[in-house]
């Protein structure tokens, strides 16, 4: 499989997601469920490998408070992961807030950080990026920082402080 033909692409992937605690009945289950949802999607993939599947189960909104995105986050800047797969944006973040903060964050990392969500309408391609995307989540993040800069970096000290406190197994 190969997210765009004809041009080779050395994507780190990582998958992610977010099930609320209150329908949990088995959350090892649900891990390796999730986990082998992933392998079988990115197994055979062309451009790139999965570099790992990141879970957070709980009923937290706000991303200082999901360790696994967290994680993410950090592999994201660490320059580990460059693609980050959901299978909804609502797994990203719960609100337009944390949206932004966090697109923010990804899109002014160092190196390209892409995002693809598998919404069945209004889907997030960065890669392919066909209908400009990339700028047009970039600049909604940006406006949306401008109505409150004090409040956003608030959010990123935060967030900052949570992922240099994350151990080397992300907890």
């Amino acid at each position: 499989m190969s997210i765009i033909t004809g041009v080779k692409r050395d994507y780190r992937i990582g998958g992610y997601v977010k099930r609320a605690k209150l329908n949990l009945r088995n959350e090892r289950e649900i891990r390796v469920f999730h986990q082998n949802v992933f392998k079988r999607r990115f197994g055979d993939f062309e451009d790139g490998e999965l570099v790992d599947v990141y879970i957070d189960i709980t009923g937290c909104k706000e991303t200082v408070k999901r360790p696994e995105m967290l994680r993410l986050m950090r592999d994201c800047a660490d320059g580990k992961v460059n693609l980050i797969f959901a299978e909804t944006k609502g797994y990203l973040a719960a609100n337009t807030r944390e949206f932004c903060y966090w697109l923010h964050f990804i899109f002014n990392l160092s190196d390209r950080v892409d995002i693809i969500t598998d919404d069945d309408q209004f889907n997030i391609n960065t890669v392919i990026n066909e209908d400009k995307q990339r700028e047009a989540l970039i600049k909604m993040a940006e406006d949306y920082i401008y109505l409150n800069p004090p409040d956003h970096q608030k959010w990123l000290k935060g967030v900052v402080s949570a992922i240099a406190d994350l151990g080397e197994d992300g907890k």
